[in-house]
């Protein structure tokens, strides 16, 4: 295991240092911006909505603004990307608001951050790393909106979630593919990223404590 990661180490370093270089961007970026109070559908957090509404999760109005806003795509695209999932999975439970970076030569890596908002009021800071694969090179940041599925509660969250093959697509303008692991499925959604769906092979281990040291490894 050590040979192996030394090897990594060896043959991807200046990936690994881009990559990292980013999500050190994330990070400034975040202790810059003052804490919200409101999720991003505007009712204030911990304001808890009824069992009934609980249980069928967000509806698409409550979910095109906050799509819309936190990717700066038109509330058109934003309607025609939710019609395709909720179609395919139904309406969400809860979604993840956040930036990711990362960097690639063929092989690299992507770390994120960003807060989950489940539909019971409850909120919870999160991130994320994972290995990458594709044919692009180079290190960004971008903004993804993750939409999340059969999730019972905040903690349930925090697993490895490989990709599921075959289910990356791109609707008006947006690309997406899913995440499962122990019945939960995660939906990422970036704008702008077409070119980028190889880059979503693999698996993505999300927790609650920002990675250091050696947890900065995204394998």
């Amino acid at each position: 295991m050590k040979n192996s990661i030394k090897a990594f180490l060896k043959s991807n370093r200046s990936v690994l240092a881009a990559a990292m270089l980013c999500a050190a961007g994330l990070s400034v970026s975040a202790c810059s911006t003052a804490p919200k109070t409101n999720n991003p559908n505007g009712y204030p957090q911990g304001q808890v909505p009824s069992q009934a509404e609980q249980k069928s999760g967000y509806n698409d109005r409550e979910l095109v603004t906050a799509i819309s806003d936190h990717l700066g795509v038109t509330a058109e695209s934003a309607a025609s990307t939710l019609e395709r999932l909720f179609k395919k999975q139904g309406r969400p439970v809860g979604y993840i608001t956040g930036e990711e970076g990362g960097g690639a030569l063929i092989f690299g890596a992507k770390y994120g951050e960003g807060t989950l908002w489940m539909k019971n009021g409850d909120t919870q800071k999160v991130y994320w790393k994972g290995p990458t694969v594709g044919f692009d090179a180079g290190a960004e940041v971008s903004r993804v909106f993750t939409l999340v599925y059969d999730l019972d509660s905040t903690e349930e969250l925090f697993r490895r979630y490989p990709g599921v093959d075959g289910s990356a697509f791109l609707v008006a303008g947006m690309a997406v593919h899913y995440q499962r692991a122990n019945g939960i499925t995660l939906a990422p959604v970036r704008a702008g990223a077409g070119l980028r769906l190889g880059a979503n092979v693999g698996y993505t281990s999300y927790t609650k404590k920002k990675p250091k040291g050696l947890g900065l490894l995204p394998i």
